[in-house]
């Protein structure tokens, strides 16, 4: 009894022209494409456009049907958007005239490591929602007309390299968890109107030179310590200084005048040998 084989399967190599084939379709093909954006860029974008007014027009593609897939890959069609991987890495919005407030929504583009709206008309405080943006390595909202306090949240930021917020409204103290940034390398806070003490930490010298100069701090009149002159003494006043003198001389005046009198008085007054 004859038994029957079965198949064999001769496994074939890929021969070079097979390979070659493969590599040209890859290349050919179109890279893949986001059909959406991601929910957390979207509602990002979306927001922030809400918050800004835009007189000269420049964010006329910021639309409904960008935000639903604002990224292509490496590359985005929106103004002063830049993508990584499909997600908004970068915000750069600087010197367009822009108004209205930062939104706290820009929180919601995690994956943002560059933010720069300087140079506008915006107003409003800083969110300190912005401390959600852990990846954030530079913040730059300087020449706006921002008010308020600077949010000690920024100091959970721990990759900035860059603060830069000089010429705005800003008021209040700087708040001392900044000097714990080590990766801080460039800090201005100059020409507001923040008062008290600069934290020592943003000051340490390296050897001779502060750790930023005085220079980042300039234009602030409430703001004292190194590398700015120390705080100046609460001392009398002019007029105050006047009073006293006035004061001084009109008792000395009195004093005398009442001396002289009894002077007179006690040599007036018959001896008891004359009597």
């Amino acid at each position: 009894m004859r038994c029957s084989r079965s198949p064999r399967i001769h496994s074939m190599a890929p021969t070079p022209e097979l390979l070659l084939a493969v590599q040209l379709a890859a290349l050919l093909l179109p890279f893949p494409r986001w059909a959406s954006a991601d929910p957390d860029d979207e509602a990002c974008l979306s927001n922030l456009r809400r918050s800004l007014t835009d007189p000269s027009n420049s964010l006329r593609n910021w639309s409904r049907a960008a935000f639903a897939a604002p990224c292509d890959g490496f590359t985005s069609h929106l103004e002063g958007v830049t993508c990584n991987n499909g997600r908004v890495y970068k915000l750069t919005l600087a010197g367009l005239a822009l108004g209205g407030a930062v939104s706290p929504f820009v929180s919601n583009c995690t994956n943002l490591q560059w933010l720069d709206l300087s140079s506008n008309q915006l107003g409003g405080g800083i969110p300190p929602e912005i401390s959600a943006l852990l990846n954030l390595a530079v913040l730059n909202l300087s020449v706006n007309r921002l008010t308020g306090p600077i949010p000690p949240e920024l100091a959970l930021c721990f990759y900035l390299n860059v603060v830069d917020l000089h010429s705005n409204q800003l008021s209040g103290d700087i708040p001392d968890g900044l000097g714990l940034l080590v990766r801080l390398s460039a800090f201005d806070v100059s020409y507001n109107h923040l008062e008290g003490p600069i934290p020592p930490s943003l000051a340490n010298r390296t050897g001779t030179l502060p750790r930023f100069n005085a220079s980042s701090f300039a234009g602030n009149k409430g703001l004292y310590g190194y590398p700015l002159p120390p705080a100046k003494g609460r001392g009398i006043s002019v007029i105050a200084i006047v009073g006293i003198g006035l004061g001084s001389g009109l008792i000395s005046l009195v004093l005398s005048f009442t001396i002289v009198c009894v002077w007179l008085r006690l040599r007036k007054q018959p001896s008891v040998d004359g009597e």
